[in-house]
């Protein structure tokens, strides 16, 4: 029977998701990583090289899935609590990314972050998409749209970023559905937009 390559290399990736996600890159184990996915560890040096290169390739894969899960153009913007409704879906969803990213922040040593210009454009459109909605009376145009967007994103990741302070806040556990509308309706507020009428 032939070796499924890429079966193999994307059931590696999987499980170095969840390995980095929960352990972040220091706690990360590459032998885990081929315990969970079934696979001899020695593939992943095969398919990834070291363990820094599969963090990158981890970050990669990350950063992907979200860019294409949640894009943002002028017209989506024309509701952009609904976008960071979205934005909170994908977090419940998916919260390996937040996570990820944390632990990319904890290793932030000023040299530039993995595929950095890439990740700046990729804002920087998303900005750009708030400033057109801003300038076709959308979106409240007092709000500098970097500001807006920075906190759209960090309002998005909160909920998951610190449970613990979302507990204490709210007063003990909170239904998903009440958050995501509690959100939905602050970026509107924020960004100066009507709710719909239902």
């Amino acid at each position: 029977m032939a070796w499924d390559t890429a079966r193999t290399k994307q059931a590696l990736l999987d499980a170095a998701i969840d390995e980095f996600a929960e352990h972040g890159f220091e706690g990360a184990r590459v032998a885990r990583v081929g315990t969970r996915a079934g696979v001899s560890p020695e593939r992943i040096y095969q398919y990834f090289g070291n363990k820094e290169m599969l963090f990158g390739a981890v970050l990669e894969a990350e950063l992907d899935r979200i860019a294409a899960a949640i894009p943002l153009t002028a017209d989506q913007a024309a509701d952009l609590g609904e976008y960071a409704g979205k934005l909170y879906d994908y977090h419940r969803s998916r919260p390996q990314f937040i996570r990820l990213l944390h632990w990319e922040g904890l290793r932030d040593n000023g040299i530039p972050a993995l595929r950095e210009a890439e990740r700046t454009a990729i804002y920087r459109s998303r900005v750009e998409a708030l400033a057109q909605a801003q300038a076709r009376g959308d979106l409240d145009p007092t709000l500098a749209p970097d500001n807006l967007f920075y906190a759209v994103l960090a309002l998005g990741a909160w909920w998951f970023s610190v449970p613990q302070a979302v507990r204490m806040i709210f007063g003990g556990t909170t239904d998903p559905a009440n958050e995501r509308a509690a959100m939905v309706s602050l970026v509107r507020q924020l960004a100066g937009q009507p709710s719909p009428a239902r």
